[in-house]
């Protein structure tokens, strides 16, 4: 299976696309603290965080609608905070009759409505770095950072292994699928303990198929010169619009936290 049929990675040629990963990276992680900073119930600075990876998907070509589509894969995740309009005590807002009855609070729903927003928000943003920025200089940028050359490694091998996983999975789909044969009505194989049988065998061997290929990819890696090190052949250098562009930025950020905190306490 090819990396491009399922990289995120959306070519262009757009400001956002050419800004150096370095900065890609470090404004990300910028605004990222920032939501997790700001201070709960502050509606209108959420707006205004929300504004952000929305004007930058729209500079980048991609759209609102690119953003907004897949960001709502973290709304799950925000639900573990399910539990705080139930347990922060406040002042009530509604008694479900649920366990004897549940009161729900003002000032926990408040902040479960704050924790579900800055996460859905901070994913959007994560969600246009992978957009914009090749994995290999996502990789680039991480390590001139100065982030530790094992983690990065650990980054890289298991993006690549993801791909090696699914493409024996789908080798042995397609074995599968070439040796069983199907009755008329369409259907095939036999009762669900012997399914689970197959499924089972199936699953051992994949492991042991991706473990031995794993295995090959290292050695040809080695042979070819790896050393855990990301290369590049040109590494990107600061330029003036990288520098305006972060400056913008990271001031937009200090004033939503700096007002942030003198309005919301």
């Amino acid at each position: 299976m090819h990396v491009h049929f399922t990289d995120q990675y959306r070519s262009g040629s757009s400001l956002i696309h050419r800004l150096d990963p370095r900065i890609k990276v470090l404004s990300t992680l910028a605004f990222i603290l920032t939501a997790s900073l700001l201070p709960t119930g502050l509606w209108l600075h959420y707006a205004l965080l929300l504004c952000a990876p929305l004007f930058v998907s729209g500079v980048a070509g991609l759209g609102p609608g690119y953003i907004l589509k897949r960001s709502f894969i973290a709304l799950p995740f925000a639900l573990a905070a399910i539990t705080l309009p139930f347990t922060v005590p406040g002042a009530p807002l509604a008694t479900l009759p649920l366990f004897g009855g549940l009161t729900l609070s003002v000032e926990g729903t408040v902040r479960f409505l704050s924790i579900v927003l800055k996460s859905w928000i901070s994913v959007q943003m994560a969600i246009l770095l992978v957009a914009t920025t090749p994995f290999p200089d996502l990789l680039w940028g991480l390590r001139a950072l100065h982030i530790p050359r094992v983690l990065v490694s650990i980054v890289a091998l298991m993006y690549r292994y993801i791909f090696v996983l699914a493409d024996e999975a789908m080798r042995l789909a397609r074995a599968r699928a070439a040796r069983s044969g199907m009755a008329a009505e369409g259907k095939a194989g036999g009762s669900i303990a012997w399914r689970g049988k197959v499924t089972g065998g199936m699953v051992g061997n994949l492991a042991l198929r991706s473990f031995e290929r794993s295995e090959r990819i290292y050695d040809a890696m080695v042979a070819r010169g790896y050393t855990g090190e990301i290369r590049h052949f040109a590494p990107p250098r600061l330029s003036p619009n990288d520098h305006t562009t972060a400056a913008v930025l990271f001031t937009f950020l200090a004033l939503l936290l700096v007002t942030g905190f003198l309005f919301g306490g």
